[in-house]
């Protein structure tokens, strides 16, 4: 469904000019697969959130 409202222009700060990014070689871009998909099967672990505000901590 289209918006209703039209796209605002990009901004200008989005484009560089510049030298281009060199492509990725095959052992790199392996690379990234594994450790993709090692990050996506592990859990983070999470800091225990306290109950306690600031006020009544200190």
């Amino acid at each position: 469904m289209p918006s209703p409202y039209p796209e605002p222009p990009a901004s200008t700060l989005w484009h560089r000019d510049g030298p281009k990014t060199r492509p990725l070689t095959d052992a790199e871009r392996k690379r990234n697969r594994e450790l993709l998909v090692l990050a996506q099967h592990t859990s983070r672990p999470r800091s225990p959130r306290t109950t306690d505000t600031l006020a009544e901590a200190s």
